[in-house]
């Protein structure tokens, strides 16, 4: 038995919305969606470059309810891409709000992240430095010490 592939799978408030705004703030392509005869999509299809994340409307009837319904997210999802900086530029001028801007850190990359108008929170980063996972857990160590002291 083996993993063929996984995916994350997004809940929302109004797909329709977030579909154009994925495209405006990080220049997805939609796959495909299906949509119910009254309007309600059920199943969308987004191409992160050569991943793909899925969503839909809210099925409360089903128990699917998005971050806005709940009031929190406890997951955040990490883009990788060539440029944090203009990535998360243009996420927030396609809406997103600010949690916290890029900065350089100890385990190699630049990143910064925001959540987007359906309670979705991005970690929008790029490497900056190739760090082995030894020098990753000696910076981590030193840090929390830092951070404790």
């Amino acid at each position: 038995m083996k993993i063929e592939e996984v995916f994350a799978y997004l809940c929302v408030s109004d797909a329709d919305a977030a579909i154009d705004f994925y495209r405006r703030a990080f220049g997805v392509a939609e796959k495909f969606r299906l949509v119910e005869p009254g309007g309600r999509i059920g199943h969308a299809e987004l191409a992160f470059g050569a991943a793909t994340i899925m969503l839909s409307d809210e099925f409360p009837e089903c128990g699917i309810r998005s971050p806005t319904a709940i009031g929190a997210t406890p997951v955040t999802i990490h883009l990788h891409v060539d440029d944090a900086d203009a990535m998360i530029a243009s996420a927030l001028a396609a809406g997103a709000t600010l949690q916290r801007a890029a900065e350089d850190h100890f385990y190699g990359e630049r990143s910064g992240t925001v959540t987007d108008p359906f309670g979705h929170r991005w970690l929008i980063g790029h490497a900056i430095e190739a760090v082995e996972p030894d020098e990753m857990q000696r910076r981590y160590a030193a840090a929390a010490k830092d951070d404790a002291g």
